[in-house]
């Protein structure tokens, strides 16, 4: 079951012993959410939201203001506030955290479910999210919940700062709202409107998916449920505070989603996500994506069964339902093998080769804000943009995909090629002999001989790491 620990985790690293019970390993590690194996300068979301809004935001406009005829002049101060408010430091700083998390921590399963997780309600790439505020929120209200109830990890990520903002929930107002009214409205010709875009994704990708039915109508109510939940406001900027529910932009009455009726005010989007989150098609939708991220592309139904269950007994408590998942990746290991993400097999090279990575919390707070930050401290961000998987910068609200066949193409392969070299560079001296390889292919793979005879084809130590590292039992969990 060598193969499990790289399934359900990241492998295990040359100066580990291998688990007897492998699947007790596992289980043991998802009732509780330790504090982060980081032990290096951590910001919370509401400190890095008040960098971004006092003062890159605030400051920002004020410089585009001054130099409005002077180009060059704006761009040279500008870059100047982005390195005093760290914008090209915050990314990869937040990267070394989660990466750490994974290989030194003593819950990698618990990191790996965490990342499935943020990956679910992912942030996309705008608004400077991922410079100041996709690291934090992921650390806050993802990780933070993962011995919560469902009910309330989905809660807690609508309700954020960065999802309200990442699909534009402050500009869903009721046209029938207090504020929807309003003469000045119809002055400067900006009507309340509603902005589907939270309401729509919370159905689509956060809870019952399509399979379970909704209609556009339910889309708009929801919409509606969801109006008045609003970044706060300021006389300086629109979005310093923490996220608010205004009752003046809310619409007022009753709505209606899939067939229930809901009261106006702020305890409707509580009392929909409940209903959302226990509807049957939301608990099927949950268990095809932990089936597909941990063991295939096409769960059967016979997998998802015991993960449906636990999910419906345990009232949707994540631990019990992360427990149900890895005994069924454990049952069904030997039948189904998972092509690794970029970010996956990245870190369980790492952790197989322990090559220094990521970046130290010693090495890291040395960047003081105000600097130019120097190529050291941008490594991780660089290294998972050259992968083609930054988990801060999701293209689309629905993240990266969790198939094969969006990670195998020529070029993304080719990548993994020129990273195995590269980070050959990056090993202990200790490690540049045969037995180390022997030692790791021996910790980590079930058919050791197999792989020890296909590394033979060179003694070069730094060719037999290429191989190693993009053999297709490696590529694969």
């Amino acid at each position: 079951m060598k193969n499990f620990f790289r399934k359900v985790a990241f492998g295990i690293g040359p100066n580990e012993e291998v688990p007897s019970d492998p699947l007790n390993w596992a289980l043991n590690q998802l009732d509780n959410v330790p504090d982060l194996a980081w032990k290096g300068r951590i910001h919370s979301e509401k400190e890095m939201r008040e960098i971004y809004s006092r003062e890159w935001r605030v400051e920002e406009m004020k410089l585009r203001k001054k130099f409005k005829d002077n180009k060059n002049l704006y761009k040279a101060n500008k870059n100047l506030l982005r390195y005093k408010t760290g914008q090209r430091f915050w990314e990869s700083l937040e990267i070394s955290i989660r990466h750490t998390e994974a290989l030194q921590s003593q819950s990698p399963v618990l990191a790996k479910l965490w990342f499935f997780w943020a990956n679910h309600f992912a942030i996309v790439d705008k608004d400077f999210l991922p410079n100041y505020h996709t690291g934090p929120y992921h650390r806050e209200s993802i990780r933070l919940n993962l011995n919560q109830s469902f009910e309330k990890l989905v809660y807690d990520a609508t309700t954020s700062w960065a999802m309200i903002r990442n699909l534009d929930n402050s500009n869903n107002e009721g046209p029938k709202s207090k504020s929807g009214k309003e003469e000045w409205r119809r002055k400067k010709k900006r009507p309340a409107t509603i902005n589907e875009n939270h309401a729509r994704e919370l159905l689509e990708l956060h809870t019952v998916s399509p399979a379970a039915g909704y209609t556009q109508e339910d889309i708009t109510q929801l919409a509606y449920i969801m109006t008045g939940w609003r970044l706060g406001w300021s006389k300086t900027t629109d979005d310093t505070k923490k996220v608010e529910f205004e009752r003046e932009v809310h619409q007022p009455g009753k709505k209606t989603v899939f067939g229930k009726t809901y009261k106006s005010g702020k305890k409707g989007l509580a009392a929909v996500i409940k209903d959302l989150v226990h509807h049957p098609n939301c608990r099927d939708f949950i268990a095809t994506k932990l089936c597909r991220h941990l063991i295939t592309d096409e769960p059967t139904e016979e997998m998802k069964k015991p993960i449906i269950k636990a999910f419906k007994d345990s009232d949707g408590f994540l631990p019990e339902i992360h427990k149900a998942a890895i005994k069924v990746a454990f049952e069904y290991n030997d039948q189904y093998k998972k092509f690794q993400n970029p970010e996956n097999w990245f870190i369980q090279m790492s952790k197989l080769s322990d090559f220094k990575w990521p970046p130290s919390p010693k090495v890291m707070d040395l960047y003081k804000l105000g600097d130019k930050p120097l190529d050291t401290f941008r490594q991780p961000e660089w290294k998972l943009n050259d992968l083609g998987h930054n988990p801060y910068r999701a293209a689309q609200p629905n993240g990266f995909s969790d198939l094969a066949i969006d990670w195998i193409s020529p070029e993304l392969l080719i990548r993994r090629l020129v990273y195995a070299k590269d980070t050959y560079e990056l090993t202990r001296s200790e490690n540049n002999n045969l037995e180390f390889y022997e030692k790791i292919v021996n910790k980590n793979f079930d058919n050791p001989e197999k792989i020890l005879k296909y590394l033979e084809k060179t003694n070069k130590l730094y060719e037999k790491q290429i191989l190693l590292f993009n053999h297709p039992e490696f590529l694969r969990a």
